[in-house]
């Protein structure tokens, strides 16, 4: 998937770019991996850091990567999938989605699969040759997943059977970590809130942001397609801006607690731990990739 970075002349064209730019294409003709150690990865999909190790783990379009003991790239199990909705539930469960890597025998779309043992190892769960899920959230014991493929959100307590809920067009969710009954969605327009588990939204509102992480009920952050990280104390009725992701074109984020966050931008994975007042690179990643 590509996501293009642009000067556009507003925070809600360069969303609505991104938005168009992951509308289901599995090209794989200007990613780059290399290796499986010691090489450079793009087209960023999602960060989580385990919460048995604390690693960092890069979804990306070929494979899930974790920095070696150099801090290089370095390929996690033997799957190189294109990952993209990817969540690591609290007792370390990964979730994931996407399509398969090519020359793979599997359906195009993942469904929902899960990983026990940190990534070695994969099983499909639920939805497979049917859904790609772009976002994917866990939270009250639910999996809240935006379903690409159908224009839906989709939210299940087992991860095998689902309920479908609002039609919508988004880049990302986040769910009350205080509420499951509130989720906000990232749209060209702006957030957009239900408060009532998904089975509606309200109007779009100010700001736009790209990609959101609720952690507890004071810390939801939210990047904008600048790149700018904003932290709200009140479900995102208003914003304050705590500082900048470097490297601009915003991949992905994930808030880990209220002070430590991960973000990723077109040039690298950077890791803040005073609330995105700062930053550390983590990885590089090459210029121009993107969902």
């Amino acid at each position: 998937m590509k996501k293009r970075h642009l000067a556009a002349p507003t925070a809600a064209a360069v969303l609505a770019l991104v938005l168009s730019a992951c509308s289901g294409s599995t090209e794989s003709d200007d990613h780059e991996t290399k290796g499986s150690s010691g090489g450079t990865i793009s087209h960023i999909h999602g960060v989580e850091v385990g919460p048995s190790d604390n690693k960092l783990y890069v979804a990306t379009h070929e494979g899930i990567y974790t920095p070696d003991q150099k801090g290089r790239p370095e390929l996690v199990g033997d799957r190189k999938d294109d990952f993209m909705g990817f969540t690591v539930t609290a007792d370390g469960s990964f979730l994931a989605s996407g399509h398969p890597a090519p020359g793979r025998d599997a359906p195009n779309n993942l469904g929902l699969i899960e990983s026990t043992d940190g990534g070695k190892t994969w099983k499909d769960r639920s939805l497979v040759g049917e859904v790609d899920f772009h976002s994917l959230d866990h939270a009250h014991g639910t999996i809240y997943g935006y379903d690409s493929t159908n224009g839906l959100l989709r939210v299940s307590a087992n991860g095998s059977t689902w309920g479908k809920r609002s039609k919508l067009t988004a880049l990302d969710i986040a769910v009350s970590p205080q509420d499951a009954q509130t989720i906000l969605a990232t749209t060209e327009s702006g957030i957009i809130r239900s408060t009532d588990g998904g089975k509606s939204f309200g109007t779009a509102g100010e700001p736009v942001m790209a990609f959101l992480s609720w952690v507890t009920p004071d810390a939801l952050y939210g990047i904008d397609p600048a790149g700018a990280l904003n932290r709200s104390a009140d479900a995102g009725k208003t914003w304050a801006k705590v500082g900048t992701v470097p490297g601009g074109g915003p991949q992905a984020l994930t808030a880990v607690s209220a002070t430590h966050l991960v973000a990723a931008s077109q040039d690298g994975v950077y890791e803040s731990k005073d609330g995105g007042k700062t930053f550390t690179k983590r990885l590089d990643v090459t210029s121009g990739g993107g969902h």
